[in-house]
């Protein structure tokens, strides 16, 4: 098993320092999905070789601590996801495996081997004994841990299933896919609800906004997709980032979000009304793989192809109001620095960013921002 870097420290030598975040943690192969636990400090990490490992973070220089990791899986470890109570940890695989391991040890408590028909892609915990798994062929199943077996079985998208939320009742589980389309499940019934129109690429994530009336989803095309809650069939609102991608999303409020690009930036971007306003972080020139947020909204984590997990401090974030009103600015402006690791430190990469601002609004759109 790859053993990952204990952090990319400075050299030792001298008092332990606070930072704003926690320092960078590096592994040794590319780290594709990360998670963040949802009380204590602890980050959760698979890589393309399919270890998983656990970590605790601090904001303390040389603080960062590997706790224990796993190689139980043949192949890359696609997802990781905390377990609402915090006490497990589930992980999916291109080797179709999910398996279920205690966050205090690392023990392999669960596992269903051959789990699905192909490739697994994503996994939502939606309480402490259900949770959904999607896979490369557009196949959905939700689990019962009570019954050890799948609840729900369908297959009504035609691509890779990329990401899935769920409403807080834990009834309606939505599903975005690579073909474009945003998925609607009925995990109480236990029943397909219906499919939206597809969109121009890939739909790459989900989540819920707006005291969860709203829904975003992320597209391979760079665009943000809005649904209204109770009109899924037809995206109601579209804004064009002009960004490569949107290739992972996250919550930091209940407006605003934060984005994760090929390029390598991780820009906020506010909700109704449509604005970017500005960049939380980067790994420079390495595509985003996944975001995660830590409890309370404070920290941001990232991880993508350079091999690193990043934290990023989005506190500054909760506070910004947003109105409709549109300051006229220079074109071709850099991005907003939203934290001071966000600065670009000189480098020339930045100059090639420009503000994103006009949103593209779709048929019968709604982004007046009077949610």
């Amino acid at each position: 098993m790859a053993a990952p870097a204990e952090g990319c420290s400075e050299p030792a030598g001298r008092e332990p320092r606070l930072r704003d975040t926690p320092e960078d943690i590096c592994f040794e192969a590319t780290a594709n999905a990360i998670a963040l636990h949802p009380a204590r400090p602890l980050l959760a990490a698979g890589d393309v070789d399919g270890d998983v490992y656990l970590y605790s973070y601090s904001c303390t220089e040389g603080e960062n601590r590997q706790l224990w990791s796993s190689g139980h899986h043949l192949k890359s470890c696609r997802d990781v996801a905390f377990s609402q109570d915090g006490q497990k940890l589930f992980t999916v695989s291109k080797d179709k495996s999910i398996h279920i391991l205690t966050v205090e040890e690392g023990r392999l408590e669960t596992r269903f081997p051959k789990a699905h028909g192909s490739a697994l892609n994503c996994v939502l915990p939606i309480d402490n004994h259900v949770f959904a798994t999607g896979d490369d062929g557009g196949a959905l199943k939700v689990w019962d841990l009570r019954k050890g077996d799948a609840i729900l079985e369908a297959r009504q998208q035609e691509e890779y299933i990329s990401a899935m939320a769920v409403d807080g009742n834990g009834k309606i589980l939505l599903t975005a896919s690579g073909d474009g389309t945003l998925g609607v499940f009925n995990v109480k019934r236990r029943r397909f609800e219906l499919l939206s129109e597809p969109q121009n690429g890939d739909l790459t994530s989900v989540v819920l906004l707006k005291r969860g009336k709203k829904v975003a989803c992320g597209s391979s095309e760079g665009t943000i997709y809005l649904f209204n809650w109770d009109g899924f069939g037809a995206a109601s609102d579209r804004f064009a980032l002009r960004a490569e991608s949107v290739d992972c999303m996250v919550p930091i409020t209940d407006s605003i979000v934060c984005v994760g690009s090929l390029d390598g930036v991780i820009r906020a971007v506010n909700i109704l009304p449509n604005r970017v306003l500005g960049c939380v972080g980067q790994h420079l020139g390495e595509p985003i793989e996944q975001l995660a947020v830590a409890p309370g909204g404070q920290l941001l984590a990232s991880c993508a192809h350079d091999q690193k997990v990043k934290f990023w401090d989005v506190s500054a974030l909760g506070g910004l109001v947003v109105d409709d009103y549109r300051k006229k600015k220079k074109k071709g402006g850099p991005l907003r620095a939203l934290s001071s690791k966000a600065t670009g430190s000189g480098e020339d990469f930045f100059a090639d960013l420009r503000d994103e601002a006009e949103p593209e609004a779709a048929a019968g759109s709604d982004s007046d921002g009077s949610d």
